[in-house]
């Protein structure tokens, strides 16, 4: 199965909770009116993308029915897939790199999110794309944090830097961006605590990592990714903020979108965090980790153009 047939299964709960329920309100009114973006509205607002986001969406289709970009009720939905791929679409930015230097990636989360899975999935991903990657294992204050990307490593088989539980994370980022540069790494995945309860705590680790990896290699680290777990809802907003308010963000990592009916929460981190979602995951397989593409996305969760993409995958 291809990623996209893959993505289509994956959003079948949210669909059924989200797009068939605005398709549901939509055909039951001849005209736009009043009552009909009530209807609508309260549909967004219990799909679990947030107060905020269903503002957005509101305006944009009342502005759309405003300027004729909607002319009868069957515009409505082909127009909202049109404004959900246009604002997830926002600050998108290719994920390859154009610099000579080693592009540093620090990835960071809550405990419990899938971090270590990820930065697995991360290094098979690149190094099938021609990279050389190494991982470090930046989060020495969780028990056994260090030996679960150890079976990563081995298993994609790119090499890790670690020291023992406890030590200091600043140390391990040094060692692994001076390896780095001394081995020609492309790419190196940096592992960080995810104790967002001790907040300051956190900030200043994050800060000292960072300005080490910057003695060693001009403006690393080039990413900061946050991952956040797609079943969590509108919990995984609520997450992001709170990263966001720690350290600066460049973008997300979705994981678990598929078996969960909440989705949807795509849009509100887009919306409410302001920066670009940069991977998404609809499986448990090594494979099942990619780079987000918004119109792929949007098809996807409105059935549409399935023909053309799955023609798009199987000339892959």
């Amino acid at each position: 199965m291809g990623f996209f047939s893959k993505l289509r299964k994956g959003l079948e709960k949210t669909k059924g909770s989200f797009i068939k329920n605005i398709e549901t309100v939509v055909l039951g009114y001849a005209n736009i009116d009043d009552d009909m973006y009530d209807d609508l509205e309260a549909v967004l607002l219990t799909s679990d993308i947030g107060v905020e986001t269903t503002d957005y969406l509101m305006d944009m289709l009342r502005t759309g029915v405003k300027n004729k970009s909607i002319r009868d009720t069957n515009d409505v939905v082909p127009y909202l897939q049109k404004c959900i791929a246009d604002l997830l679409n926002e600050n998108a930015e290719s994920i390859d790199s154009h610099s000579d230097a080693v592009e540093v990636i620090f990835i960071v989360g809550v405990n419990g999110v899938g971090k270590t899975t990820t930065i697995g999935k991360l290094a098979k991903y690149y190094k099938q794309h021609g990279k050389k990657v190494m991982i470090a294992a930046g989060d020495t204050f969780r028990a056994a944090a260090a030996e679960q990307l150890t079976i990563w490593a081995q298993r994609t088989e790119v090499p890790i830097i670690k020291h023992r539980e406890g030590a200091d994370a600043a140390a391990v980022v040094f060692d692994a961006t001076a390896s780095a540069k001394a081995h020609g790494i492309d790419i190196l995945l940096v592992d960080t605590a995810g104790r967002l309860q001790t907040k300051s705590n956190l900030m200043e680790e994050l800060r000292k990592m960072a300005r080490v990896a910057s003695k060693n290699i001009e403006g690393a680290p080039q990413e900061t990714l946050l991952v956040l777990d797609a079943t969590t809802g509108q919990n995984a907003v609520s997450q992001a903020k709170l990263f966001g308010e720690v350290v600066p963000l460049t973008g997300v990592v979705l994981t678990k979108l598929d078996g969960t009916a909440k989705g949807g929460v795509i849009l509100s981190v887009k919306r409410e965090l302001g920066v670009p979602v940069r991977w998404i995951g609809v499986g448990e397989g090594v494979d099942d980790l990619r780079p987000f593409d918004a119109a792929e996305f949007a098809d996807a969760l409105f059935d549409r153009n399935i023909t053309e993409r799955e023609k798009e995958e199987n000339d892959d």
